[in-house]
């Protein structure tokens, strides 16, 4: 897909969407907007608390000694300097500084430092996907198609914006932030075939949207915290885990004395390359181990100089040093199972299999087994049409051709469920034919829809590029206008545009201007 060439004004329109009021709209000195502008703008801030957001102006700048950069209160800076930079924080942080008197070291970007969470980002670090491919992706396994997609040198990092913005606080430990970590865990655990970034930090830098790197975008396609909870959950369910993961009053078990814990230690040749767990990752991991357990800073740096002088390829001491530090700053409760067991599968090759356990954490929070709730959640009977119309649709249309009460007998829902899912779900399209008692209605997704058309636009010679895109036109010309009928057009505009003129002038959107 070719990169969108998006205007400046368009780029306002986008840092508005992202960041809602988390920052100013207007610099407090030197701004160039006009005065009614700044008052209106300051009206509408009054009401929120702002923050500010960490940009660097190149990825050296992340060094071992801090990040270089500077912090930015206002969207104005943010536009006027975009150019200039490489990385920012897209998440709004509540107290904010430098570590040096020259205002070169950045500080304050610690999760516990959030006040806002604007967006879930999943990095994809390979170019091998096309975008397409990386919608289908979305569209078929996870909540849906993200609000933009940046690319950079290596990938492409996917935006999912909160229609409102999600405060962080300090209430129950950060219950909240646990929550909005599960979520963004979930989110890159549905993308897997498209090679989404497990490891990457759930809210910290990622590449600057600018004019020239968005691939991709539909600002009106925004999600609900509430949305993304319940999706969650769903996701919890299907890999049989729950929604949370708390500590118990339990009586604390080492994990010093375990056979996971045990062959990790005894482990010598830990490199790691770009996107892979390493060395670092694994002197950080048993640094968090040795916090979590109630060591002193002392016993935890002698028994890493004894770990890291074991290794093939040690790291220096300097990085070493650094990485005790940040295990031990108190930004983070402890070890990450998951990582551990990355670290265990990629480095640990006896060919023994181990059970990663703390020992200490309890599970909390279930969910109901579906045929013991009253009323099955809206999410679900979405995920049931879909998988019963993908399952009946032939490969000769997208369409499946059913009335609606055949189509609730088959999938066990109530008329008026249907009509609700219809009306929220953006991921279904909807056709009648005919008259009276000769009308047939006909079922699909925008996914299977969008498939048909790159099917028949893939497999064709380019002279009948022309009329293939006429077939299709017909088709959407008997549309019901429903839910997924408006993003079904966009994307459609979006593959026919790679190689034709732009389609608006061929395919209409109806309902809208």
């Amino acid at each position: 897909m070719a990169i969108f060439a998006l205007e400046k004004h368009e780029m306002g329109q986008l840092f508005d969407t992202l960041l809602h009021t988390g920052i100013h709209t207007y610099k407090k000195k030197h701004s160039k907007a006009s005065l009614p502008a700044r008052v209106e703008a300051e009206k509408k801030e009054k009401s929120t608390r702002q923050g500010a957001v960490f940009v660097v102006r190149q990825k050296a700048d992340f060094t071992a000694n801090g990040v270089k950069g500077y912090i930015v209160t206002s969207k104005e800076t943010l536009l006027e300097d975009a150019h200039t930079l490489t990385h920012f924080t897209p998440n709004v942080y509540r107290t904010f500084g430098y570590t040096d008197e020259n205002r070169r070291y950045i500080h304050g970007f610690e999760e516990r430092n959030l006040q806002q969470i604007n967006t879930f980002v999943v990095d994809i670090d390979t170019k091998k996907y096309s975008v397409n491919e990386l919608l289908m992706a979305c569209m078929d396994a996870s909540i849906g198609l993200p609000t933009f997609i940046v690319a950079s040198d290596r990938g492409y990092q996917l935006y999912f914006v909160l229609s409102a913005p999600f405060f962080i606080s300090n209430k129950e430990n950060f219950r909240g932030l646990k929550v909005a970590k599960r979520i963004s865990d979930n989110l890159k655990r549905s993308l897997q075939s498209v090679e989404a970034d497990l490891f990457c930090n759930d809210f910290g830098f990622f590449r600057l949207p600018t004019e020239k790197n968005v691939v991709y975008k539909d600002l009106e396609n925004q999600y609900s915290m509430a949305a993304l909870i319940n999706w969650s959950m769903r996701q919890d369910d299907d890999m049989q885990r729950p929604l949370f993961v708390l500590p118990t009053k339990k009586h604390k078990q080492s994990v010093v004395h375990t056979e996971w814990f045990d062959a990790l230690v005894h482990t010598v040749n830990i490199k790691g390359n770009k996107g892979m767990l390493g060395r670092n990752n694994t002197l950080f991991t048993l640094a968090l181990i040795c916090y979590a357990e109630g060591w002193d800073l002392e016993r935890t740096e002698n028994f890493l100089d004894e770990f890291n002088a074991r290794l093939q390829e040690p790291l220096n001491g300097q990085d070493l040093y650094a990485v005790l530090q940040s295990a031990y700053s108190g930004k983070y409760s402890g070890p990450s199972k998951e990582y551990v067991g990355a670290i265990l599968a990629l480095h640990v090759k006896n060919g023994e299999q181990y059970t990663v356990s703390f020992g200490s954490r309890a599970w909390y929070k279930f969910k109901k087994e579906r045929e013991d709730r009253t009323r099955s959640h809206y999410d679900e009977w979405e995920q049931d049409l879909i998988d019963y119309i993908t399952a009946e649709k032939s490969s000769s249309e997208p369409f499946i051709w059913r009335t609606q009460k055949e189509l609730c007998t088959a999938v066990g829902m109530a008329q008026s469920t249907l009509n609700e899912v219809l009306k929220r779900s953006k991921k279904f399209v909807k056709t009648v034919t005919g008259k009276g008692r000769g009308a047939k209605t006909g079922w699909t997704t925008v996914k299977l829809f969008l498939q048909y058309a790159m099917e028949l636009v893939q497999t064709a010679k380019s002279k009948y590029r022309q009329q293939l895109i006429q077939v299709v036109k017909e088709w959407t010309e008997e549309l019901d206008v429903i839910a997924g009928y408006v993003p079904l057009m966009m994307y459609l505009e979006q593959l026919y545009f790679k190689e034709s003129p732009p389609v608006s002038a061929e395919i209409h959107i109806r309902g809208s201007s």
